[in-house]
């Protein structure tokens, strides 16, 4: 009786041990870690990427593989656009046709692609799922896409931005040599002060040099600004 006791005894202890082996061996299996954006935003016929990142515990090898799938708005009906498995095979068919690039790196866990000339039907969602063997469950992020025009609100904000960067450093440069000509200036007035007087000839040369470098910044700025000019119409 006692032996048998021992031996139920020795089998109950082998439980919470089996248990924590099982959990940890399900935990492997679920180490693989994938990450998207939740939101991304485009313009149309601008090339827009779809981020897409993953953490795995196991070594890449050729069995790797990587789909993204797209649904549009209110349907449940998914497609197939890309494909991964030691080489990239975007969709022949369907309107992401020849429009579906790979960008990603798999050995720095990027599954990345992009989308060239999008328009406003490929709004919608976009899921990348990653498998990396043994290390094939995992979760499967979504991305929400939503492509707009661009307004003229945007395209203006963008000139100003172009003008600032263009006519900044050239104001700076103008603001700064009227600073050394008002030093100079306050020099001339303290030694004028105390009978010290410059001849004309170094009055002018330090006017004309003065001149020239303000000259040779705004020279600067319309090389580098280089607006369209208007065409005039020629009357009859």
């Amino acid at each position: 009786m006692q032996q048998s006791g021992a031996a139920g005894g020795r089998g109950c202890a082998l439980f919470p041990l089996l248990g924590v082996l099982f959990f940890q061996g399900v935990h492997i299996v679920l180490s693989l870690e994938i990450k998207a954006d939740a939101h991304v935003r485009g313009y149309v016929g601008e090339k827009i990427k779809l981020k897409c990142t993953f953490k795995s515990t196991s070594s890449v090898t050729d069995k790797l593989t990587i789909d993204w799938t797209y649904r549009p708005p209110s349907s449940s009906r998914t497609e197939s656009i890309f494909h991964y498995q030691s080489f990239q095979y975007p969709t022949t068919a369907g309107t992401f046709r020849d429009r579906i690039s790979w960008v990603g790196d798999v050995y720095r866990g990027d599954a990345s692609i992009s989308i060239s000339n999008p328009t406003l039907k490929d709004n919608g969602t976009f899921s990348c799922a990653v498998k990396n063997p043994p290390d094939v469950h995992h979760n499967i992020p979504v991305t929400e896409l939503t492509v707009t025009e661009r307004g003229f609100g945007t395209m203006l904000s963008s000139m100003a931005l172009l003008s600032v960067l263009v006519f900044l450093p050239s104001a700076v440069v103008v603001v700064l040599l009227l600073l050394r000509m008002a030093r100079k200036s306050a020099g001339l007035k303290k030694r004028s002060k105390s009978g010290y007087k410059k001849s004309s000839i170094e009055v002018s040369d330090e006017t004309q040099t003065m001149k020239r470098r303000i000259d040779e910044s705004l020279h600067d700025t319309r090389r580098v600004t280089c607006w369209p000019k208007r065409s005039r119409s020629t009357g009859s």
